[in-house]
């Protein structure tokens, strides 16, 4: 059996709301189209991790930069994490035969 040592650091919706500069309705919309991830406790209160505000960050950026809609916002954060993906675990061709410059 293991115990957690400390608990995880997460924010309430108000907290997380203040920090990105956000209204607490619009993370709750950003949460309900999948943008976000959160977690809710038994009260049914959200509670997002340090790593959603720099989502929140990417989704301002795209919305400003693009003007895009929540569904081509969904769309266009899916299409770049995987694209991140495939380029980390891209193999690059290995040259055989081929002399180096030493």
């Amino acid at each position: 059996m293991t115990y957690a040592l400390a608990r995880p650091l997460v924010f309430d919706l108000e907290t997380f709301a203040k920090l990105t500069g956000l209204h607490p309705e619009m993370v709750r919309r950003y949460v309900a189209l999948g943008l976000l991830r959160a977690s809710t406790d038994v009260q049914g209160r959200l509670w997002l991790r340090p790593d959603q505000v720099q989502a929140v960050a990417r989704l301002q950026r795209l919305r400003a930069g693009f003007a895009l809609n929540y569904a081509a916002l969904g769309l266009v954060v899916d299409l770049l994490d995987r694209i991140a993906v495939l380029e980390a675990t891209r193999i690059r061709p290995q040259r055989t035969g081929a002399s180096t410059w030493t």
